[in-house]
């Protein structure tokens, strides 16, 4: 009918008129689409990641799992709700961003809040459904892991406080994805991500409009931030006499966005020091991951001397790396404790105080020494920043880490990047000193955490699965605690070992193996500690094992030697009690940091 109304009429601007009249006029249709469901759709520790393949290519697999989360969500609570949607702008993710939008649609969302062009970081998600008293919010990222067609794709469901998804909603997920008959879908619904504000949608059998706002991806997020930090004390220290030279790379991903708008345009750092910020759906063929393997350039740019700050973030924001003059590295673990020390350059914290810190349990002890110097509560988590948003609920908590270059605090219910590096930034501008300084004088006195961490990566689920399952029968073993392992002239006598087991202080949920995660753990006498546990982050291309290692060193005078030689033995003592090399037929981890 349109068109024969457009072919008789002769005037172009008439025919658009009665074009746009028509659309306005009629209702989009509500569809009821039959499906079949999948067996592999139970989220993990960070939502649902698998090949991009998988969700692209396997029929209705995006759209199974679409419904099964917002199915999840109470019909009540979920007639006419808001929700935030971003992603970290990988392969797929517009495409999957309009199918979010037509199923949100027609399953009785009322308001969709997405990120220009659809990007948003991880924190900045965190940010606007706090903001807004969203009921939660849809992330579309497979953080750290490769982009691209051959890489990996993720979606990820924060819930009312802007964390993620704590383990019931998990398993409602799961529930509802393994009898999906049918899913809800407005195929005719179009958005414009690049169009600013607000849009307004009828559909069929809905008394209210369906509203979609297309908002500036930065502007609440830099709002936050400057309730938080003093912007003209770090802006002092970019632009001052003693102008601090720093490289920021965003590494390709959604934090290119924020670099240029808020260390460049806000905080006055020379645009030459904002690298790689054009967001890629293919990271520029690089993983984007933020640690000395991935990050390589970066850290050839810091040894030239040159520039005395440097960071790099992963693709959605909330992982960091910082690194000093002459390509100093932080280890992740020693820059939550050092930021834990210092927290009162900050003005939120010295307004607020501390209620007390948090720590994933396979992240180093270093934080429960500075813990016990502030005289402050100190948690030892699972790892999943969900265990972390039930402290900050509930008031016992004002930072929190993971040893994968997560930090954060409060002012969110996710980890950090740009936060984490503001932090440190401040800290230099207080001390008037550099990183590597800061990070020393901390070591001189509470002693340094020598730590490592061993990913062995793509292992067979089964070989790692027996792997672990045998390694936990060793260390439970009744005569395991006093078991001694001598290498060279070391000796290394067994405390204690134990598959970790978590008891919420706050509603007494205990937390058992991580449903397939175990952290097995052996501490020694002299408080040096190895952790075994599976990573529950990959894209579905095997298994990630983890060793992790630690030593503390109280003596400043050995507090200058090389990590690897330090933990040389305790890694000598894990492969010799798991195995690994044998079990998984590999010679060597495929990272370490």
């Amino acid at each position: 009918l349109l068109c024969i109304i457009v072919q008789r009429d002769q005037s172009t601007r008439h025919s658009r008129w009665v074009l746009v009249r028509r659309m306005e006029t009629n209702p989009i249709p509500v569809v009821t689409v039959q499906t079949s469901p999948f067996d592999d759709q139970r989220p993990g520790t960070n939502g649902l990641r698998r090949k991009t393949a998988v969700f692209e290519g396997k029929k209705n697999y995006l759209q199974n799992y679409i419904q099964s989360v917002l199915s999840s969500i109470d019909l009540r609570d979920r007639q006419g709700c808001t929700m935030v949607v971003g992603s970290d702008g990988r392969y797929f993710s517009r495409a999957a961003t309009e199918i979010i939008v037509q199923m949100a649609a027609a399953n009785g969302i009322g308001r969709l809040v997405i990120g220009h062009n659809g990007l948003l970081s991880t924190p900045a998600v965190s940010c606007i459904i706090r903001k807004i008293k969203a009921i939660g919010g849809i992330i579309l990222t497979a953080s750290h892991n490769p982009g691209g067609p051959g890489g990996d794709f993720g979606v990820k469901f924060n819930v009312a406080n802007g964390g993620p998804s704590p383990d019931t909603v998990m398993e409602k997920i799961a529930q509802v994805s393994r009898t999906l008959e049918e899913y809800a879908i407005c195929p005719d619904l179009r958005i414009d991500l690049a169009r600013l504000g607000r849009h307004d949608f009828d559909l069929e059998n809905k008394f209210k409009p369906f509203r979609v706002e297309i908002v500036d991806s930065v502007e609440l997020y830099l709002n936050l931030l400057r309730t938080i930090f003093d912007f003209n004390a770090i802006k002092s220290l970019l632009t001052g006499p003693e102008q601090l030279k720093i490289r920021i790379d965003a590494m390709n991903g959604v934090m290119g966005l924020y670099v240029r708008r808020i260390m460049c345009d806000e905080l006055g750092a020379p645009a030459n020091a904002a690298v790689n910020c054009v967001p890629m759906e293919d990271f520029g063929g690089r993983p984007p991951e933020p640690n000395l393997t991935y990050a390589a350039p970066l850290v050839d740019a810091m040894k030239g001397g040159d520039i005395g700050f440097g960071a790099a973030f992963d693709a959605d924001g909330d992982r960091y790396m910082i690194l000093g003059e002459n390509g100093f590295f932080v280890n992740p673990s020693d820059s939550l404790a050092v930021m834990a020390a210092n927290l009162s350059c900050i003005p939120y914290f010295r307004q607020l105080g501390l209620k007390g810190f948090a720590r994933s349990m396979a992240t180093s002890t270093a934080l429960d020494s500075v813990a016990k110097a502030l005289k402050v509560a100190l948690y030892e988590t699972p790892t999943g920043w969900r265990f972390f948003g039930n402290l900050m609920d509930s008031g016992r908590c004002s930072l929190c880490g993971e040893e994968s270059f997560g930090t954060s605090s409060d002012h969110i219910r996710e980890k950090d990047g740009l936060w984490s590096v503001l932090v440190w930034l401040s800290m230099m501008a207080a001390r008037k000193q550099g990183v590597d300084e800061i990070v020393k004088d901390h070591w001189a006195k509470l002693g340094r955490n020598y730590f490592c961490r061993f990913d062995y990566e793509g292992v067979d689920p089964r070989a790692a699965f027996y792997l672990m399952r045998d390694l936990e029968g060793v260390i439970t073993d009744k005569a395991f605690p006093s078991q001694k392992f001598a290498v060279g002239n070391t000796v290394y006598s067994v405390e204690r070992a134990d598959n970790f087991e978590y008891v919420d202080p706050v509603d007494g949920t205990v937390v058992r193996n991580q449903v397939s995660l175990p952290g097995l753990r052996i501490i020694f006498t002299d408080a040096s500690r190895l952790v075994f546990r599976l990573s529950g982050s990959g894209g579905g291309a095997g298994a990630t094992v983890r060793i992790y290692a630690e030593s503390l060193e109280r003596d400043p005078e050995r507090q200058n030697r090389e990590t690897q030689a330090v933990l040389g033995p305790l890694i000598a003592i894990a492969l010799k009690i798991s195995d690994i090399h044998e079990r998984t037929g590999r010679r060597s981890p495929t990272v370490i940091t």
